[in-house]
């Protein structure tokens, strides 16, 4: 079941503009050992995230944990096809995630590299934006 807000507090949304800067925060391994971080920015999908989610556990065999962090806050609207211009904006259709470039969407934590690796390779077909592995810092 793809993910969605419990409650709103407006129904829809408006689009806002392109997302340029760099994101400041979410934009390190937090909880796993490994992760996806986006390359380029943009709006992902519920079905987007559950696909990814769903291609990481299934390569895992119920090993390791899979965090996903991002979630689907804003409510995308559209319009019936062959609709006249008017008549008001059109229901929601679906959620999206609004990812800045160089977010972490996913972590994976116990599990070796390699595997970590070619589970993510996996999930990164899926991403609708380039996306590249990286691993937790260590601080000393």
């Amino acid at each position: 079941m793809a993910l969605m807000p419990k409650r709103l507090k407006y129904r829809k949304s408006q689009r806002d503009g392109n997302i340029r800067e760099r994101t400041h925060r979410g934009n390190t391994v937090s909880f796993g050992e490994f992760g996806l971080q986006s390359l380029e920015a943009g709006w992902m999908t519920a079905r987007q995230i559950e696909a990814g989610r769903m291609a990481a556990t299934h390569f895992l065999h119920r090993e390791g944990r899979v965090y996903i962090r991002v979630f689907p806050h804003k409510p995308i609207s559209s319009k019936p096809l062959e609709t006249r211009m008017g008549k008001g904006k059109g229901e929601p259709e679906y959620y999206a995630a609004v990812v800045r470039n160089g977010t972490v969407l996913y972590e994976i934590g116990g599990v070796t590299e390699d595997v970590a690796r070619r589970a993510l390779s996996r999930v990164a077909h899926k991403m609708p934006f380039r996306c590249r592995f990286v691993t937790r810092r260590h601080h000393v």
